[in-house]
């Protein structure tokens, strides 16, 4: 694989974990509800106009013509396994940004990831 190609990759797994991020920082910010037909406007409207979504989803939609570069240029058998780099970033993101726990077998299931990726990267 060659180094712009996993560039692309690596762009659209990091865009895809800031989505994730941003989603979670949103249901935060808005905070617990109850699906129910009366929260349909209420909920729908704050989460609409939450700032973290709005950036999420604009995350992920550049994120999705990132991947979409990216498959054309490498196999999906290679590039989809490249996805669970998102795993990592995001377990530790999560861990700095929003105090989420990272315990040690969390740690070591990061690891199995990262070497699962590397031997993905080689073949």
């Amino acid at each position: 694989m060659s180094f712009a190609s996993f560039s692309l990759i690596l762009t659209g797994v990091l865009l895809n974990a800031a989505a994730q991020l941003l989603l979670k920082a949103g249901t935060n910010a808005i905070g617990h509800f109850d699906f129910a037909w009366r929260n349909v406007w209420p909920i729908g409207w704050r989460v609409a106009t939450e700032p973290h979504i709005l950036g999420g989803l604009s995350c992920y939609v550049v994120s999705v013509m990132v991947w979409i570069l990216a498959l054309s240029r490498v196999p999906v058998s290679m590039a989809y396994p490249m996805l669970s780099i998102g795993y990592v970033v995001n377990a530790v993101a999560a861990y700095w940004l929003l105090g989420e726990a990272l315990s040690s077998l969390r740690i070591a299931g990061i690891f199995v990831v990262i070497l699962g990726v590397f031997l993905i990267a080689r073949s």
